[in-house]
């Protein structure tokens, strides 16, 4: 890649990590391109050499981390691990996106409802496949009886609802490194859903 366009590639991601981190603690509408032009150190006009706007930018934080979670969830479909490995991996990757990547799920969770269409629609559909394969994982443990015979919406609500509960961690003074966080929230979803 000539220098030019490796600049350009990492000026764009060091706006879109910014741009990341202000979404999440303000929220898409009170993201402004002339306050991310000025913690990214460089004139708002000078932002449009690297992006088109704010929607483009949340379009692809939403999308890369969206990706992120499709890939790892498609790849348990080539594997031979039982529902409750697969249920752990799951768990396992939500924890380590909610502790390693913060600012980009925690963007795609709560402000994906700005994204405009097609690309609203698109990540709709997305989900809610996301959330029917979880589920088709959770409904086969059960009927193998690897799992208690819970019912599989409520349990995934449940394994992702605690996963967004780790912002608190990230506000807390608690000095808890992530792999114990991590081990212990699989050890409590995981061994409440054991048959």
């Amino acid at each position: 890649m000539p220098e030019t366009k490796r600049k350009k590639a990492s000026k764009k991601e060091l706006i879109i990590q910014k741009a990341s981190a202000m979404m999440r603690e303000r929220g898409f509408p009170a993201t402004s391109m002339r306050d991310l032009a000025d913690v990214v150190g460089i004139e708002a006009a000078s932002l449009y050499n690297h992006i088109q706007s704010k929607s483009e930018i949340l379009q692809e934080i939403i999308y890369r981390t969206a990706n992120d979670c499709n890939v790892h969830l498609n790849s348990l479909d080539e594997t031979k691990l039982s529902s409750i490995q697969k249920l752990e991996s799951l768990i396992r990757f939500h924890v380590q996106m909610m502790l390693d990547r913060f600012n980009d799920y925690t963007v795609m969770i709560n402000e994906w409802s700005h994204l405009s269409d097609p690309y609203l629609t698109n990540f709709i559909t997305q989900r809610r496949h996301y959330v029917q394969k979880m589920e088709l994982i959770i409904q086969q443990g059960v009927d193998k009886k690897e799992l208690k015979p819970v019912l599989p919406y409520v349990t995934m609500l449940t394994i992702l609802s605690s996963v967004r509960g780790l912002e608190f961690w990230h506000r807390s003074a608690k000095k808890i490194d992530p792999q114990t966080i991590e081990d212990n929230m699989v050890s409590l979803l995981i061994n409440g859903l054991k048959n």
